[in-house]
């Protein structure tokens, strides 16, 4: 039987990446990676506001000719392959990352006029400048319509769609005055690759709308413009120029046309997928099942998992969202997460160390010759806010503990430890409101490559991790969703179970918790979780901070006894 290839192409924090895969048993025959050229790594920054992140989008559309041509061009090598075999396009990307387009669809910052101006640019993730904003949509929808923050954890966030844009209404008016409209990144790149020439016309994924946007079917769509209206009635008139609608990965997003056909090299009007996040593709790529927390580990991480619609489902509070059809159709998609973990390492190591790689390696090995307490550290990993959960932009990092006699290794190891505590704590919270969790499956770089990060997660949590089969499963679940876009009748696949069950595969690795590491890990997560209550401002916390360091020192003390 001749075999059907999807693509998935998968938007990060500072490159695009494309697979080439194979319908029949989820194979990648061809990849390509393109680094975005503008900014300090593709983003775009500004040494007065430390909290802003930008993008370039003519950085995205460069990354999707390339990354796509490269991968195909690569898979030639296998022989069954060939382009006119391709059925499908899936796409993953960042998010919230909320681009300003104009009446025709076309990024502003593509425009020379506003190609200089950070506003007019997509809106990265991990920009924080709307906090300010965010705290007043919580506050005001606590007031006034407290149902749209039931589903995402009760707290609005400055990483999502509405506060980043109303942020632009104040910082940036004649930004905000040229848009016509606001397009999720992850919309937007399927609209691309379909010819979509209005903002209106564009297929909006339910991933995006109902974990950033406050977009639910129970309450009509978006929030209703007299809700608008209290935050500004600017963003009220916006409403109409959005949608009314999103869907769950059960529908194309579109169909590929001519010009982009034609651009690179595959058969017009085959599949686009409905585009998603990539942590929520990364689950479906990860194997994501009832009972499976799929955590995707990089810069930051995002933890998903699934729960059948048919079951009931309480809200959890400070979850980033329970969103019905927001990874697979038929199921909750849960979403949390830490807003910084591999940022957190390489803040230690290249900024205050002003060290590359090669100190990573070194600090990893060092780290890893020492026993759990024996640094005499507890660290608080919110050097960039906390994002479940705390919800809070503006908390800031900290490590307790420190002597003379403190390395660079003990600290190294107690921030890996500090990012262990956090993913405690959200595990935690997910089974104390019945989402229940028997196994942990783990992607993204940092899981892949180093070990000490795992077993330290495996002795701080308590469960097997287990190392997923793909190294790419973001882009793996995007080309899936595309296998599921174009069909059974087409190569590709009926469902989202049938096409995890061909296409995604579990890994053989997998680090198991040492029991006696586990006894002082507990220890030193009593600490982590009195500071993480205290300074979080959790309601009816009571840290001991009086005896905090010398429980410390008594942890470490013991340690270095044995």
């Amino acid at each position: 039987m001749t075999p059907a290839y999807t693509l998935g192409v998968d938007f990060g924090t500072n490159s695009v990446r494309a697979v080439v895969v194979n319908c029949r048993d989820g194979r990648m025959v061809g990849t390509r990676v393109f680094n975005y050229p503008s900014g300090d790594q593709g983003v775009l920054l500004d040494a007065r506001e430390p909290h802003l992140a930008r993008q370039n989008p003519a950085d995205y559309l460069a990354g999707l000719r390339a990354s796509i041509t490269g991968a195909l061009a690569n898979a030639t090598r296998d022989p069954e392959f060939s382009a006119d075999r391709v059925i499908g396009v899936g796409v993953d990307t960042t998010g919230s990352t909320p681009i300003p387009v104009d009446a025709h669809n076309r990024a502003l910052g593509l425009d020379a006029k506003w190609s200089g101006v950070l506003a007019a640019q997509a809106w990265l993730w991990k920009d924080h400048t709307g906090a300010e904003e965010a705290a007043a949509i919580t506050r005001i929808a606590a007031a006034h319509a407290p149902e749209y923050l039931a589903p995402i954890g009760g707290t609005y966030s400055s990483e999502w769609f509405w506060s980043k844009i109303w942020r632009c209404l104040k910082s940036a008016p004649d930004v905000f005055a040229a848009a016509y409209s606001w397009v999720e990144l992850a919309d937007y790149i399927p609209a691309v690759l379909a010819g979509v020439s209005r903002p209106q016309d564009v297929q909006r994924g339910v991933c995006a709308a109902g974990h950033k946007a406050m977009y639910s079917d129970t309450w009509g769509g978006l929030p209703s413009k007299t809700f608008l209206t209290r935050l500004d009635p600017r963003l009220a008139d916006l409403r109409d120029r959005l949608y009314d609608r999103a869907y769950a990965a059960d529908r194309p997003a579109g169909l590929l046309s001519a010009e982009w056909a034609s651009a690179l090299g595959l058969r017009e009007g085959i599949a686009i997928a409905m585009g998603a996040f990539d942590a929520h593709y990364g689950a479906v790529g990860a194997g994501a099942r009832t009972g499976t927390l799929v955590k995707i580990i990089g810069t930051s991480t995002c933890d998903c998992a699934v729960a059948p619609v048919a079951g009931e489902m309480q809200n959890v509070p400070g979850i980033c969202g329970i969103v019905n059809g927001s990874i697979m159709p038929g199921y909750y998609g849960i979403e949390a997460g830490q807003s910084a973990v591999g940022d957190l390492l390489k803040w230690w190591v290249e900024r205050v160390c002003e060290g590359d790689d090669a100190l990573h390696q070194e600090l990893t090995a060092r780290a890893s010759r020492l026993r759990p307490g024996e640094s005499g550290l507890v660290a608080l990993d919110w050097n960039n806010g906390n994002r479940t959960v705390l919800v809070d932009p503006r908390l800031t990092g900290m490590i307790v503990g420190q002597t003379l006699h403190t390395t660079r290794a003990d600290v190294y190891r107690a921030l890996i430890e500090a990012t262990a505590f956090g993913a405690r704590v959200i595990v935690e919270r997910m089974i104390a409101y019945g989402i229940p969790i028997e196994r942990v499956v783990c992607c993204g770089g940092i899981a892949e490559k180093n070990p000490l990060f795992m077993q330290i997660y495996a002795d701080v949590l308590g469960y097997p991790m287990l190392i997923a089969g793909s190294p790419q499963t973001p882009a793996l679940g995007a080309a899936a969703s595309a296998a599921v876009a174009a069909g059974a009748e087409a190569g590709g696949h009926a469902t989202f179970g049938d096409a995890q069950a061909a296409m995604v595969r579990d890994g053989e690795t997998r680090f198991v918790p040492d029991a006696a590491a586990r006894r002082i890990y507990d220890e030193l997560y009593v600490i982590y979780r009195e500071l993480h209550d205290a300074f979080g401002g959790v309601p009816g916390s009571a840290a001991n901070f009086g005896t905090a360091m010398k429980r410390l020192l008594d942890i470490r003390e013991r340690v270095i006894a044995r």
